[in-house]
């Protein structure tokens, strides 16, 4: 067994004691794995363990890896068009890289300007499927983090909605640290509550189903909170 396979074994039991805890179904949280800076080798080591999904922050990295890996999958299956694992980037996005995540990546969980989410629209070829959208919540107002302000996520995510090759899927945050278990609790819940805000507000042509918090050091909180994925790096493929 791989340090790899053996961390992912060690993460998915915490996913499950931190639902049960919580009086969920293990089952409704997705794991990312958040590859950035590893190889594509890392990735595969993962794969072999059952991890489709993977994360990336830099989009030029992100799209070598993916090539990489594709070509793995397509190798082993002798067929091209075989894309088992499913590539979400989670980094910032300048308008001159929106091209390249709209020709590669599967999700987007990063969206937080209306000029992004068009630009990905325009530009996602139309023979994929849509590229699924999380919108990238500030949720506690912390200044060195990107994101929509909670107050204009509304509108925003109704605009997104009404774009081709997109899928509105749901909200994205990354908090700043919190102090403590029941500190982290309540700035996800902030998360959580503007999730369902928007989703009763009517205006969606279909509910948001994803809720993207939590990540090594508070996933049990996010978990707590309602999070549907967990976007989990360190606990995985180690220190950077």
């Amino acid at each position: 067994m791989t340090m790899i396979v053996r961390n992912l074994q060690l993460v998915r039991d915490r996913i499950t004691t931190a639902c049960v805890a919580a009086g969920r179904d293990p089952a409704s949280v997705r794991l990312l794995a958040v590859s950035k800076t590893f190889g594509a080798d890392a990735v595969i080591d993962a794969m072999s363990d059952g991890q489709r999904a993977f994360g990336e922050n830099y989009i030029q990295e992100g799209v070598e890896k993916i090539l990489a890996v594709r070509a793995w999958e397509a190798d082993g299956l002798r067929s091209p068009s075989f894309r088992a694992s499913e590539w979400h980037c989670i980094g910032p996005i300048q308008s001159n890289k929106t091209r390249l995540v709209a020709e590669h990546f599967d999700w987007v969980q990063s969206v937080d300007r209306l000029k992004i989410a068009q630009r990905l629209s325009e530009q996602r070829p139309p023979h994929l499927p849509p590229l699924q959208i999380c919108l990238q919540v500030n949720i506690d107002g912390g200044p060195t983090k990107s994101g929509v302000a909670p107050q204009e996520a509304l509108a925003l995510a109704a605009e997104v909605a009404g774009l081709p090759g997109l899928q509105l899927r749901g909200l994205m945050s990354i908090p700043e640290p919190a102090p403590d278990f029941i500190a982290s609790c309540a700035v996800h819940q902030k998360a959580a509550d503007l999730f369902d805000h928007i989703n009763r507000a009517g205006t969606l042509p279909q509910p948001m189903d994803t809720l993207s918090m939590g990540m090594t050091a508070d996933l049990e909180a996010a978990i707590h909170a309602g999070s549907t994925m967990v976007r989990v790096g360190t606990a995985i493929f180690g220190g950077r």
